[in-house]
């Protein structure tokens, strides 16, 4: 499931239960009557999905950076297997100056491939990390809007916080 997408859904859920909620008998423009329960149910099916989109997130970003140090790696490795193949073949200075030339162009490679490989990487995270924030501001955006709801419908509040969370 795309990240974000179990909270969207669940966000769905809340205003479906808004837009089938009931207008009371009296004073019912703008007003809808909802099931306390089922909407505290949805609200904590949230809760219980944020830790997983939070390990989503991380999970990617730690697959990215093993993917940057495989690359590394590799590209230690090849830099150490074109540098022991110019020892090998050192008999003659020409011999020497060309495996040099190709060990600093495979240097050059793996350098350019690890900067690619690392920049991918940071633009993946970065876009799984503006879309969780993007749905975290979608989520806070409809608890303050189901919140206000809620406080128009039910006019002043036990201000004592006795609401178990």
């Amino acid at each position: 499931m795309e990240p974000g997408a179990e909270i969207a859904q669940l966000v769905d859920e809340m205003e479906q239960l808004l837009e089938e909620a009931k207008s009371p008998l009296t004073g019912g423009a703008g007003r809808k009557i909802i099931e306390v329960n089922d909407f505290y149910e949805i609200l904590d099916e949230m809760r219980n999905v944020f830790p997983d989109e939070f390990q989503t997130a991380r999970r990617i970003i730690k697959e990215e950076q093993e993917t940057l140090d495989r690359a590394q790696q590799q590209a230690n490795s090849i830099i150490a297997d074109a540098q022991q193949q110019a020892m090998i073949l050192a008999g003659d200075q020409e011999v020497v100056r060309l495996a040099q030339q190709q060990a600093d162009a495979i240097r050059d490679q793996a350098d350019q491939y690890e900067r690619d490989t690392r920049y991918n990487a940071e633009e993946y995270a970065d876009t799984v990390l503006a879309h969780l924030e993007e749905n975290l501001k979608s989520l806070t955006n409809t608890v303050t809007r189901v919140r206000q709801t809620l406080d128009e419908n039910s006019g002043p509040r036990n201000t004592t916080n006795n609401v178990p969370w």
